[in-house]
């Protein structure tokens, strides 16, 4: 009976480490030839390819969404998920991303306001800063607008430059009096309705001149009137300074260079074409 317990045990021993070579081997066959899948997110579709190959997993295109964080025909996504473990020849599926995602902008420039934020809502668009400039013609029509007509853009926002009841011939932008002389930038100035003050360049008044002698048994003629002393000397500089928004009645202070009396006979005010203002 010794003897066949003996072998029995024998048996059963190797028995054991048969198994256990059996589980070894299928252990090394199953993950002898895992990968590691690398992170294709944000390479190209062809960045991806050559990494896949390269890897040994197979890459499959399985959706394509748009993004506004990812440019167009690159990696949107990936499933499994990258430093995953899987086998030699795994598939793995990607997410291509087609952009931002672009919209055709309405032509709204002489519509209405009521009009023109309906046009821009139906479109699927968000009406945006609303800005108002003088202008002739009825108010709140639409003047021009960003982005212009039929743009594609990823931001669907729209905003509007509109018409305002305010008379555009009251306003205008300051020209330049520098470098004129008094005389020249004095009637420019009265002709767009400015009120003129001087700083330097200002003569004393001029002496009335004195009575003409009596002659007995003639009549006394009286004085000639003064000619009036005007400012002279050449603008150096001027406030507000060109560029700047004015209207009629404003004041423009000159300051004036090279003083001394001059007699320069002010023209009357010659009317000027107005430059409408830009905001």
């Amino acid at each position: 009976m010794k003897p066949f317990l003996k072998w029995a045990l024998m048996g059963l021993g190797m028995l054991v480490v048969m198994l256990l070579f059996a589980g070894m081997t299928l252990r090394i066959a199953l993950h002898g030839h895992e990968v590691t899948i690398p992170d294709f997110a944000g390479m190209t579709v062809g960045e991806a390819s050559q990494a896949a190959l390269k890897t040994g997993v197979d890459l499959n295109i399985e959706n394509k969404f748009y993004s506004t964080t990812v440019p167009v025909g690159r990696v949107l996504s990936q499933a499994p998920a990258a430093g995953s473990r899987v086998r030699h020849g795994w598939q793995v599926r990607v997410t291509e991303s087609l952009g931002p995602q672009q919209v055709t902008i309405p032509d709204v420039v002489g519509d209405p306001l009521q009009e023109s934020s309906m046009e821009i809502r139906k479109m699927q668009l968000d009406l945006g800063t609303l800005a108002h400039i003088g202008a002739p013609g009825d108010a709140e029509m639409t003047l021009a607008q960003t982005p212009p007509p039929n743009a594609g853009v990823d931001q669907p926002r729209v905003n509007l430059l509109l018409s305002s009841a305010v008379n555009a011939s009251s306003a205008f932008v300051m020209p330049s009096f520098v470098g004129m002389s008094f005389g020249a930038a004095n009637r420019a100035a009265m002709g767009l309705g400015l009120k003129v003050a001087t700083v330097g360049g200002v003569p004393a008044a001029a002496p009335a001149p004195a009575p003409a002698p009596a002659v007995p048994g003639q009549p006394v003629v009286p004085a000639a009137p003064a000619a009036p002393v005007v400012p002279s000397g050449v603008v150096t500089e001027q406030s507000p300074e060109s560029g700047f928004r004015a209207s009629r009645g404003d004041v423009v202070r000159l300051t004036l260079g090279g003083g001394g009396a001059a007699v320069v006979p002010v023209a009357p005010a010659v009317p000027a074409a107005t430059v409408p203002v830009q905001h």
